[in-house]
C-alpha cells in the first residue's frame, strides 16, 4: 500500500470516518471554517452529511489494499487505524495529523512511528477521553491547583477522573470499543509508580453533575500521558453508566471471568452489544479532580447537553485549530498531547462557547 496525502496550504481538512458519528459532527463543527473531505468505506452513507457541510466525499477503505491519495492542509482520523496508514501518509506528505480514535497500547505504538519518522509536522494524539478533553480540563486545573506561585510545594499529586456514560445517547460501534479491552491488565502511575490494574476494578460510587454513578477502572490514554506531560504521580479514569444497574451487571460479568476466557475475535460482536445500544440522545458529563501537592484540591464537572460524539468532535476541533496554528498559538513539528497546548483556559472558553458547561469547586 503506497498511500498519499501531500501538504497543500489552501486544500480541504481531511476527516478520516468523515461521516460516522464522531466525524459527522465534527464535519458540521469545521464545515463553516474550512473546505472539507470525508473518506470512509461506503461513501453513500455520508451523502447527509456531505450535503449538510459541502465536503466532497471519497472512498478509503483502511483494510482494503487500494492506495488512497489526496492533497490537504491537514488530516483528522476519526475511526480507528489499526495499521497507522493515515498517521504514515500525512507524515510522508508533511501534513498536519490529528487522532482522536486511539487506545493506549495503539497511542504508544503511534508515538514510536512517529518517532522513528521524524515528521515536519504536527502529530497531535488526542485520543484522551472526549478527544482529549478530560486531559486538557486536567491541565487547566493543574495550572491553578500548583502551589509554585503561593510559597506551596509545586507539582500536581494526582487526577482522577469519573466518566458517567449516557446509554441514550447517540453512538458509534467504535464507541464501545473498550469492551474489548476489559480482559487485559493495564499499566497505570500511583504514587509515583508504575503498577498493573484490573479494568473495572476499584469500584465504588462518585457524584458526577448531580448524578450518584457506580464506576470502576477503565484504560484510557490520558492515564499514559498526564504522568509524562504533567509530572502527574498518580492517574485514574473510572467510568460508570446512565443506569448503574449496567454497570453492576459488567461488574458481575467481570467476575465470572467473561471478559478473559471471552477475548478476541469470536466474541467481539457479543462483547460490544452488551452496550452498544445507541438512542436518540443523551449528555456527556465528566468529573476530574486535580489535588496539588501542597494539598489544595480542584474539581470540574464537565457537561455537554449535545451529547457525547458532539463533545469528542469538539475536542478534535480543538486539535485542528492548533495543529494548523489557529487559535493564537505557534504549532511545532512532532508528536504532541493535547494537555500540552500553551494557555489550556483558552480551549476551556471555546468549550464554553460551544455550549459545554464547565463547573469548578475549590477545596
Amino acid at each position: 500500500m503506497n498511500d498519499e496525502i501531500q501538504i497543500e496550504r489552501s486544500g480541504p481538512v481531511l476527516v478520516v470516518g468523515g461521516y460516522g458519528t464522531v466525524g459527522g459532527e465534527l464535519a458540521r463543527l469545521a464545515a463553516p471554517r474550512w473546505p472539507l473531505v470525508l473518506t470512509g468505506r461506503s461513501p453513500e452513507r455520508g451523502e447527509t452529511v456531505a450535503a449538510e457541510t459541502g465536503a466532497e466525499l471519497r472512498r478509503w477503505d483502511l483494510a482494503a489494499p487500494a492506495p488512497f491519495r489526496a492533497r490537504a492542509r491537514a488530516v483528522v482520523s476519526t475511526v480507528n487505524d489499526p495499521h497507522d496508514r493515515v498517521l504514515r501518509a500525512a507524515m510522508r506528505g508533511g501534513v498536519p495529523y490529528v487522532d482522536v480514535t486511539r487506545w493506549t497500547s495503539r497511542l504508544k505504538r503511534a508515538v514510536a512511528v512517529a518517532a522513528l519518522a521524524d515528521p515536519a509536522s504536527p502529530v497531535l494524539l488526542s485520543s484522551g477521553w472526549m478527544g482529549g478533553v478530560s486531559a486538557i480540563v486536567a491541565a487547566w486545573l493543574a495550572e491553578q491547583a500548583d502551589g509554585a506561585e503561593s510559597g506551596v510545594e509545586p507539582g500536581v499529586e494526582s487526577v482522577e477522573i469519573a466518566v458517567r456514560y449516557d446509554l441514550e445517547d447517540r453512538a458509534g460501534a467504535d464507541s464501545v470499543e473498550f469492551m474489548d479491552r476489559l480482559g487485559l491488565d493495564y499499566e497505570v502511575m500511583a504514587g509515583g509508580r508504575e503498577q498493573l490494574v484490573m479494568p473495572l476494578s476499584d469500584a465504588g460510587f462518585v457524584e458526577i453533575g448531580g448524578h450518584r454513578t457506580k464506576v470502576g477502572r477503565i484504560d484510557t490514554p490520558e492515564q499514559f500521558t498526564l504522568p509524562l506531560t504533567l509530572g502527574v504521580d498518580t492517574a485514574v479514569t473510572r467510568i460508570g453508566f446512565s443506569a448503574n444497574s449496567s454497570t453492576s451487571a459488567l461488574l458481575a460479568l467481570k467476575k465470572t471471568g467473561f471478559f478473559r476466557w471471552g477475548r478476541g475475535d469470536r466474541l467481539r460482536a457479543v462483547r460490544r452489544s452488551l452496550l452498544h445500544s445507541p438512542g436518540e440522545g443523551g449528555s456527556a458529563m465528566l468529573r476530574i479532580d486535580v489535588r496539588g501537592r501542597g494539598g489544595r484540591v480542584l474539581r470540574a464537572t464537565v457537561t455537554d447537553p449535545a451529547g457525547q460524539a458532539h463533545l469528542t468532535a469538539l475536542g478534535g476541533l480543538l486539535g485542528l485549530r492548533w495543529a494548523l496554528g489557529e487559535d493564537g498559538t505557534t504549532p511545532v513539528a512532532g508528536v504532541a498531547f493535547p494537555e500540552q497546548r500553551p494557555a489550556p483556559g483558552a480551549a476551556i472558553a471555546a468549550l464554553q462557547r460551544a455550549g459545554v458547561r464547565v463547573e469548578v469547586e475549590a477545596s
